[in-house]
């Protein structure tokens, strides 16, 4: 079986909000204050990605956290900065190993 990327937006609203427990106005609040940007349909309907499901799962445990909107982008953007950064580490690792 192929591996789907984690970027595919394949989730409307309702779904994505059933997947993290939450309200889709909470979902379009989100997006308002830009904390995700889900993809759009040709007919402009929210998609939302594995990836995107993630982010929301996040920013829900931090404002659950007391963490007020901007605050939760803030760390969203570092906690993301950090996985590519150790990425980027894995790699490097990796390439050093092979010489």
């Amino acid at each position: 079986m192929p591996h789907r990327d984690s970027r595919t937006p394949l989730y409307g609203i309702a779904v994505a909000a059933q997947l993290v427990d939450l309200p889709e106005a909470t979902l379009r609040l989100f997006e308002s204050k830009g904390l995700l940007t889900p993809a759009r349909s040709d007919g402009g309907t929210r998609r939302y990605s594995d990836d995107d499901i993630d982010r929301l799962r996040r920013a829900a445990q931090l404002r659950d956290d007391g963490i007020n909107i901007a605050g939760i982008a803030r760390v969203l953007d570092l906690q993301d900065e950090n996985a590519d950064l150790q990425d980027r580490n894995a790699d490097l690792r990796d390439a050093l190993d092979e010489r």
